[in-house]
């Protein structure tokens, strides 16, 4: 029942969709015209009007069925055409057949009939797509008989339905058929729930993956040199080595290793900056202070402590 659009027989399914269509639309209008020749002359021109406004809607609603095909199972695509066709026919004759002499009914009252029978038809339609959608989660052969036996006592109801509100006028149904009506109903209550309770009991559930309870913290990144690519030696407490980066030489020849953590990748500008040279040791030169550290290397660290002061 939900064979997608992209199989190969759903081109034809659409074309044929199509084809219906174009074929209803002139078939109305040939049946509209046949009527305007031969019935009677009364309120014509009021029929001819609505005559074409039910048609140009018609073809919008073809025009949008076709253009909402792709997106649809073939089989559902043909279904809700081949329903607007049945409320075109069903509109045409709610305008063009004569009032019985026994009945007045005034046009306002047919218009309502004809919006009541659109619903019950589209309800229908629904039902009967959401029905399957039901049964395509969990299939059996108990699901599949249940399935198409409520769809079509489904379409049955919809058509007891809609023919006491098209033809009342000239026929009179008996409370036998009701009656039959309201046990159609229940039955098919009884048949749309029957699927989503045994997939609910049957049906395999989809496993949703544990949240974890313990999220890692953040991981810091270990500041660097200038360069933004070699890291600065530890102290024994753990904490960075600043004075390394402004003398270039670690504080403690016996450094520490820094900790291994992701280091960002350094940008192209910041890689091509060469590192200052160190002053040799012991010539009594103090260490000129360098630029702040604010390569990509530097997250997540307290900045660097101010440079010394000269006495």
């Amino acid at each position: 029942m939900s064979e997608p659009i992209t199989h190969p027989n759903s081109n034809r399914v659409l074309r044929a969709s199509i084809w219906v269509a174009i074929g209803a639309l002139i078939a109305a209008a040939v049946v509209c015209v046949v009527w305007v020749l031969v019935g009677d002359a009364n309120g014509m021109i009021a029929k001819a009007f609505l005559t074409i406004l039910l048609l140009a809607a018609f073809a919008g609603v073809a025009i949008l069925e076709a253009n909402l095909a792709s997106r649809r199972p073939a089989w559902f695509a043909l279904a809700s055409m081949v329903t607007w066709v049945v409320i075109l026919l069903i509109g045409a004759f709610l305008i063009w057949m004569p009032e019985s002499e026994d009945y007045f009914g005034s046009g306002i009252e047919r218009f309502m009939k004809f919006l009541l029978i659109v619903l019950i038809l589209q309800g229908a339609l629904l039902h009967i797509r959401l029905f399957s959608k039901a049964h395509d989660r969990h299939r059996t052969t108990f699901t599949a008989i249940v399935t198409y036996v409520t769809i079509g006592l489904v379409v049955i109801l919809a058509v007891m339905l809609v023919l006491p509100i098209m033809i009342e006028e000239y026929v009179v149904f008996r409370p036998f058929y009701w009656r039959v009506v309201v046990a159609l109903a229940i039955l098919a209550a009884v048949g749309t729930a029957l699927v989503p309770l045994v997939n609910a009991l049957f049906a395999p559930k989809k496993e949703r993956p544990a949240a974890s309870a313990y999220a890692p913290p953040p991981v810091q990144q270990w500041p660097t040199y200038a360069d933004g690519a070699t890291p600065l030696p530890a102290m024994p407490d753990g904490s960075p080595d600043w004075n390394a980066y402004y003398t270039g030489q670690p504080t403690y020849p016996q450094a520490y290793a820094a900790p291994v953590v992701p280091v960002a990748p350094a940008t192209p500008a910041a890689a091509a900056a060469p590192v200052p040279p160190a002053p040799p040791a012991g010539d009594g030169v103090p260490p000129q202070p360098m630029a702040p550290p604010t390569g990509p290397g530097y997250q997540g660290y307290p900045p660097p402590p101010p440079p010394p002061q000269q006495p």
